[in-house]
């Protein structure tokens, strides 16, 4: 809040290719784009995510190893670098505790799990309070909303990792020393070969929803709170019947409503989005938005009026409406963003 009145709202993309960040000041009312800047970030630039003030964005530099530290100008949206936190490996998702006290962090290739602490200045630090070797194909990691209870989905075997083992590992976090115990069970093992990729919790039912890269679907899981146990009851596909294509699953988002569920299509190159029973949490497809290339990343903005999504292979991103009544997509524009963009970032005070 910037003298009784909102704080502009920006965008951020990483540009892996380009080794930067391209920074957009966001229209509310229309979702249109203005491109006012970006900054340097060598190393290949991909996971971000931002603490729970808005005040810090953390970013993974995959070749340099590297997760950097940067304060944002709330009303600029310009980013500063403060720190930067050595790594062992090259990091493939960041999101901090619900708290904004540790960031976890998850190593595909290695096998891993991080948490570093958050200083009081907001700079990772390091090393980690935990490394916690869990096994190949780790892809995601999130703090259940009570903060008591953490998630990392392992992708199945493929091709690209091929030891990965199709699993959920169930955490119990202690959110005052950012330590990692394994729940019992320590494991839940899909019954098909779907691996599950990336999540997110219903903001009113105890569902957890996991888009499957290899299974081209959604898994809807009952969440036990109590004791952070997941029990999958739906697991609905992504993709249309008739087609037969290459495809693998990549990101997925629930309306802050809890209406709607969209999931990335890489390879169908759409975003395929559902309508949630309100008492079951069942999923029904509504349907499918052509968008850009292989739609590695995309995010709906805090009050889901807009959909931005990255085409890593189209260098392009594109901005739709959300019809809060049906789910429905309708395409804004599409603006060039650079090569191989790789996540996408969202920042709006409340309102």
């Amino acid at each position: 809040m910037m003298d009784g009145k909102l704080a502009p709202c920006h965008l951020y993309v990483s540009i892996a290719g380009e080794d930067k960040i391209k920074i957009f000041d966001v229209n509310a009312q229309t979702g249109r784009l203005t491109s006012i800047g970006e900054v340097a970030a060598k190393g290949r630039p991909a996971p971000m995510t931002i603490d729970p003030g808005q005040q810090f964005i953390y970013v993974g530099r995959k070749d340099d190893r590297q997760i950097s530290t940067y304060r944002r100008n709330f009303e600029t949206g310009a980013l500063l670098l403060i720190g930067t936190a050595l790594l062992e490996n090259d990091p493939d998702y960041l999101t901090t505790d619900r708290k904004g006290r540790f960031l976890l962090s998850t190593y595909f290739s290695a096998g891993t799990v991080a948490v570093h602490k958050i200083g009081n200045d907001g700079v990772v630090q390091t090393p980690p309070v935990e490394w916690f070797i869990t096994a190949k194909g780790a892809h995601s990691i999130q703090a259940d909303p009570s903060n008591r209870f953490v998630f990392v989905p392992h992708i199945a075997s493929n091709p690209y990792c091929p030891d990965a083992p199709n699993i959920i590992l169930q955490f119990k976090f202690n959110e005052a020393t950012g330590r990692l115990t394994a729940n019992t069970p320590d494991r839940v093992i899909p019954d098909k070969h779907l691996g599950p990729r990336h999540f997110c919790f219903h903001p009113d039912l105890d569902i957890l929803y996991c888009c499957n890269q290899e299974g081209n679907s959604v898994t809807a899981y009952r969440f036990d709170t109590s004791r952070g146990i997941l029990t999958a009851f739906q697991t609905v596909s992504t993709l249309p019947d008739a087609y037969k294509g290459e495809n693998g699953c990549a990101e997925i988002q629930i309306a802050p409503s809890g209406r709607f569920i969209y999931v990335s299509n890489r390879g169908h190159n759409s975003i395929a989005y559902f309508s949630v029973n309100a008492r079951t949490g069942r999923l029904t497809i509504v349907g499918y938005e052509p968008t850009e290339a292989v739609p590695r990343a995309f995010i709906l903005d805090p009050y889901g009026e807009f959909l931005f999504a990255a085409g890593e292979a189209s260098g392009r991103l594109a901005v739709y409406r959300v019809n809060k009544d049906t789910g429905e997509l309708t395409l804004i524009e599409t603006y060039i963003v650079g090569k191989s963009p790789e996540w996408v970032l969202f920042t709006r005070p409340t309102r």
